[in-house]
């Protein structure tokens, strides 16, 4: 079942690694894939899990049938709880399991392959530097940013722009712009956006890197992320990310 059954890794940095991949796969169930994710986890179908692999995919499905298993397993049942609950807090719940698990399974390789206390400590913070799934998913990570001067400065950039996601603001780099012109743009858009996360991966803006802001719940998503092009953009009245497109209401 486990995508990553077939190695173990060794080294802090190969824990990390593999940590990381999950991660990338979890986050992409409860953003990205949500809607698909929602429909798998059927309340009437037996204890189910989710699992995240390093390769960053993932999957839902009953947990390992070995016990003890390989590896830890995470929460168990998070199908039956999703009609009794709104679908932000059911998702938040999972987010918060799936923290959880992604610790419990890189501190288990780390006490298997015999991480000394120096190890762990490296193996922890390297961890605590990423945002949990949980803050992406409830969009603290944005809160926690726009609290920043720079980020309160770019969100008031974009508040007066009818072109949010689209055009100069998300384009990174704007033609027709003589050089030197077009660095100095390059390093304040660097400065403003800096502390922008992506709401799907979770990683840090970048300034050669194409990016595009749902009009709805006002996340920012790398392009490749979200699987828009800067053409495709110039053509989208009102952006609404994977997330806000899939929503409608529960029973």
């Amino acid at each position: 079942m486990d995508g990553g059954a077939q190695y173990n890794p060794r080294t802090v940095e190969e824990v990390f690694r593999d940590l990381k991949g999950r991660r990338a796969g979890m986050i992409k169930a409860l953003t990205t894939d949500v809607e698909e994710f929602y429909q798998q986890c059927d309340p009437e179908k037996e204890n189910l899990c989710l699992y995240g692999f390093p390769n960053e995919q993932w999957e839902v499905n009953l947990p390992a049938e070995e016990v003890p298993p390989e590896l830890p397993e995470p929460a168990l049942g998070i199908n039956f709880a999703r009609d009794g609950m709104q679908e932000k807090d059911w998702l938040s719940l999972v987010a918060v399991h799936s923290d959880a698990w992604l610790l419990a399974v890189a501190f288990y390789f780390g006490s298997r392959f015999g991480f000394d206390k120096t190890d762990r400590k490296r193996l922890f913070t390297m961890v605590n530097d990423l945002p949990t799934i949980f803050e992406i998913v409830t969009g603290a990570v944005k809160k926690q940013a726009k609290e920043k001067s720079s980020v309160s400065n770019h969100s008031s950039n974009k508040s007066k722009s009818n072109s949010k996601g689209r055009g100069s603001e998300s384009v990174k780099y704007l033609k027709g712009q003589p050089k030197d012109e077009e660095e100095g743009l390059e390093e304040e858009e660097e400065e403003e956006h800096g502390d922008t996360l992506c709401g799907a991966c979770g990683e840090n803006y970048a300034a050669d890197e194409f990016w595009i802001c749902c009009d709805i719940c006002e996340k920012w998503f790398h392009g490749k992320c979200v699987k828009i092009t800067p053409a495709r953009a110039e053509h989208i009245k009102q952006y609404k990310c994977p997330s806000c497109s899939n929503k409608r209401a529960r029973p």
